[in-house]
């Protein structure tokens, strides 16, 4: 096969389900975020949604793989059944004895069932309900699924339902008829296509999964922009099209795949003729039009003759029309004499004169208690502690060599600056930009250069961050006490989600996703809480302001009387 000619080991976009090809663009980390907590939340219904291809199947093989070993599920495929059908695949697919003449009465299956979440639950497992293609359910069976999550425990529901199915599912449960198991919903999500940059990481994910090697590109970029358009960014899709691609490629010797290839494949794949010109006959039509205009344009001032300018405008626009023509034909050395006064005046302006009195230091230099005070403020308001470190905030510090170092912290941050006369000070970051930085000040906030700051900085700096009564230095498995629900709490406000998906005792499925965002954050995915993963939790959560809003933060704290 035409892997072997590139040196891979196996075909890398088969649409097959492979967990090895597993691919989680952070739309599909939401999606299984959001049914692992609808799971553990004790909630009754799960909804997932998405159009045909973007990944659902995936979604449910990683939840199966990430539930917890005493969760029991039951999966319907092929959910084109009437409710004393369904009810019966339920029961087989959980191993639930039921006599033959019971397979039709919707009683009979229905009381074996309910002994068994309620047999289920004392044993302390929990039972699961996957039902793929939903949109196909009809209204009677819906209504028969919600009635089996009459049975709830004071606390959670005996039995949690996933319904997966395409975006008409969706549409469906807004039907009135079924306002009763919409408002049962406590998770739902919707599965976008890929972006054109997660379209590009998709493909080399899966190359590289085959085996491809470092520094071999067999789809260039502007390749892959033409595939995320003719895919619109459907997984499916985009493995049919670079697929057929790679074939091509394969069949001609070619050492890469091309634009040409692409439209072969998009042929064959979805009957689409694409122009070889791919639209660039609108472009070039609109720049011939525009052509046209200009000349048209030009051909009506030729007829309307030239315009006398005004009598009164002639005296003092002939010096100017004088200069402006000396300096067009003097080239450089016209536009340097025109250039050069404005010099001088500016150096002559910016010199201090002799016995005159030493500039003030800049605005945004503060001294360090200061700024640490109006950090502290910033972010856990006021008053402000004697000792900001000994407050409700810890204190953090460290050293970067770089601007780009400060960027993954994303807070507000205290530079540790020394003054050209080598005195301690500080300044509060409030926003890093590309070339300037956005600084508090003692009556607003002023944007300075960044090379004005890398002056006085010499790299170290500090921060605060709120951790919850009881926490020491991480959580796991097992750990109880407050801290463990604070964390909860930040998952579900995280999530959106109304409850935590536990208490004050760190479970299994807290630990599934904390893992869950470690791997989103890109740190160690321990399913441990150390302070790094709770720092970065605060933020995803909302605890630290944004850094678009921290200036007017910052000037309504001044507005309301502190001083740093």
């Amino acid at each position: 096969m035409y892997y072997q000619y590139f040196g891979l080991r196996e075909a890398p976009f088969s649409i097959a389900v492979n967990p090895r090809y597993l691919f989680m663009s952070h739309r599909h980390r939401d999606a299984l975020a959001h049914l692992l907590y609808g799971v553990g939340a004790g909630g009754a219904f799960i909804v997932l949604t998405g159009e045909v291809g973007t990944g659902k199947t995936t979604i449910n093989r990683a939840l199966l793989e990430q539930l917890p070993d005493d969760a029991d599920i039951a999966i319907v495929l092929n959910p084109a059944l009437d409710a004393a059908e369904l009810l019966a695949t339920v029961c087989d697919e959980l191993g639930i004895a039921y006599e033959r003449e019971d397979a039709a009465s919707l009683k009979a299956l229905t009381d074996r069932l309910h002994r068994f979440l309620l047999d289920n639950h004392a044993r302390g497992r929990r039972t699961v309900l996957l039902i793929d293609e939903a949109q196909h359910l009809s209204f009677p069976v819906l209504e028969q699924i919600r009635l089996l999550t009459n049975l709830e425990t004071d606390s959670e529901k005996l039995l949690h339902i996933i319904l997966i199915g395409q975006p008409e599912l969706a549409a469906m449960l807004q039907r009135p008829e079924l306002r009763q198991l919409n408002q049962r919903i406590t998770a739902r999500y919707n599965l976008e296509p890929l972006s054109r940059g997660e379209t590009g990481a998709y493909i080399r994910h899966r190359l590289q999964v085959a085996g491809l090697g470092p520094g071999t590109e067999l789809f260039p970029p502007r390749v892959v922009s033409a595939i995320h358009r003719h895919s619109r960014g459907i997984p499916r899709l985009i493995n049919l099209l670079c697929d057929r691609m790679l074939l091509g490629a394969y069949g001609q010797e070619a050492p890469r795949v091309d634009r040409r290839m692409l439209r072969k494949a998009v042929r064959e794949v979805t009957g689409e003729v694409v122009s070889p010109r791919d639209g660039r006959g609108l472009r070039y039509a609109a720049l011939a039009l525009t052509g046209l205009a200009l000349v048209a344009l030009a051909w009506w001032a030729l007829l309307r003759g030239p315009v006398e300018e005004p009598a009164l405008a002639a005296p003092a626009a002939a010096p100017a029309a004088a200069g402006a023509a000396g300096s067009e034909l003097s080239g450089p050395a016209g536009a340097a004499s025109a250039v050069e006064p404005a010099k001088e005046t500016g150096t002559a302006e910016a010199a201090p004169a002799a016995g005159a009195e030493p500039l003030a230091p800049p605005a945004w230099l503060l001294p360090p208690g200061g700024a640490l005070r109006g950090l502290y403020a910033l972010q856990g308001g006021t008053p402000v502690p004697a000792d900001p470190c000994q407050g409700a905030l810890r204190c953090e510090e460290g050293r970067a060599d770089t601007w780009q170092d400060l960027g993954p912290l994303a807070r507000p941050l205290l530079l540790e600056l020394v003054t050209p006369d080598r005195f301690a000070a500080a300044a509060l970051l409030l926003e890093l930009g590309e070339r300037t930085a956005t600084v508090a000040i003692r009556d607003g906030v002023a944007a300075v250069p960044l090379a004005d700051l890398a002056d006085y900085w010499r790299g170290g700096y500090r921060y605060l961050w709120d951790a919850p009564a009881g926490f020491g230095s991480g959580l796991a498995v097992g750990d109880e006490g407050p801290a463990v629900a604070a964390v909860a709490g930040r998952f579900a406000r995280l999530d959106g989600q109304a409850q935590p998906l536990t208490g004050d005792r760190f479970t299994p499925r807290l630990a599934e996703r904390v893992r869950l965002f470690q791997r989103a954050e890109g740190l160690a995915e321990d399913g441990i809480v150390g302070t790094q993963t709770l720092r970065r939790l605060n933020v995803a959560a909302g605890l630290v302001t944004p850094p678009a809003e921290r200036a007017a933060a910052w000037e309504e704290l001044l507005a309301a009387g502190f001083r740093p």
